[in-house]
């Protein structure tokens, strides 16, 4: 399946039906009170997350969306019919704008969470309601509402427990291959990764968690170069960080000052998620290699995918992070409630 990660598309509520004007008119009632009945609500629109749904490829197709009409109100005090709302789903993890402001509207993470995004207009009122007694047969009705239309920017942000981030061929496909049921396409040469993947790791009985493979970033990624600024939007969401650099790079130390300088431009509150480093393709080290340690304290790991060596040590230290992350969010949301 293609990956699209942000769409347009345009939605238009209902216009509100027509208020009726009418007078009551029977054989033995010839001048009988206003008995307009009010126009029915316009239809709304809502959104929809469906945790089925992966992409947004299907707004590629179908860009405008129109909610019902309500029905015009009739005589005898008859209420015209709601016009039908209707649902619009998208993946779990979309953000929508208004395209026109840029103001953030929804920010859907939330399995099956439904969000009113274009109220219908409200119905006309009928004459009925605007007798008096100076005023006993008004002909006239209240005028309806008209539906909200507003056009929208969606965005994926891909929910994942832990983020591959490194330079293109520093191993992420081939680590998610071996980590979880994913299968990437894999070659050697750079930008193998056009689109994310997403993996499950299982751990222990009961226990999983879930692995983003991001496409390569590179120098100046942050500033829109390759796929920078399409793929870097994908770590905002992960709560773990895995930075991969391949052993056989010239200079690590540089290699990894450089992912932080790219994720600090694009987004500063990066540097502040729990991360680690693996040093990959082991079994393609130089010699001479020495696992380096960083200023920051940065816990480092080595792994080879292909030789399966570390790979449990890994499994449990993203565990650990993982499941710390989660702890420490529940404290959090418990002391906000306090």
């Amino acid at each position: 399946m293609k990956f699209v990660d942000s769409a347009a598309i345009s939605v238009h509520a209902g216009d509100g039906g027509r208020g009726c004007v009418s007078f009551r008119r029977e054989k033995f009632v010839p001048k009988g009170g206003p008995d307009g009945g009010d126009g029915g609500r316009g239809g709304h629109v809502w959104l929809r997350t469906n945790s089925h749904l992966t992409t947004l490829l299907d707004f590629r197709y179908k860009r405008h969306y129109t909610a019902g009409r309500g029905a015009h109100g009739l005589g005898a005090r008859k209420t015209g019919k709601d016009g039908a709302d209707i649902v619009i789903d998208v993946p779990s993890g979309t953000v929508v704008r208004n395209a026109a402001t840029g103001e953030v509207l929804a920010d859907m993470t939330i399995d099956d969470e439904k969000v009113l995004i274009a109220a219908g207009g409200r119905g006309g009122r009928g004459n009925q309601h605007f007798a008096t007694p100076t005023r006993q047969a008004p002909r006239f009705a209240e005028p309806p509402g008209k539906g909200e239309a507003v056009e929208l920017e969606l965005e994926l942000k891909l929910m994942a427990d832990v983020g591959l981030v490194g330079f293109p061929n520093a191993g992420k496909s081939t680590l998610i291959s071996v980590l979880s049921a994913a299968r990437p396409k894999i070659a050697d040469y750079p930008f193998t990764t056009l689109v994310p993947n997403l993996g499950i790791v299982r751990y222990e009985e009961y226990r999983s968690f879930v692995v983003a493979d991001i496409p390569g970033i590179i120098e100046g990624a942050a500033e829109g170069r390759g796929l920078g600024l399409q793929f870097l939007r994908h770590i905002e969401r992960t709560k773990v960080l895995a930075l991969l650099i391949a052993a056989d790079s010239e200079d690590i130390p540089s290699v990894y000052r450089t992912l932080l300088g790219e994720m600090e431009q694009f987004d500063a509150s990066l540097l502040r998620k729990p991360r680690i480093v693996i040093i990959t393709k082991m079994d393609i080290a130089p010699e001479e290699l020495v696992i380096p340690s960083f200023a920051d304290g940065v816990k480092v790991l080595a792994i080879s995918s292909v030789a399966g060596t570390g790979l449990r040590e890994l499994k449990d230290e993203l565990w650990v992070r993982v499941s710390s992350y989660a702890a420490d969010k529940t404290y959090l949301d418990r002391r906000e409630e306090e």
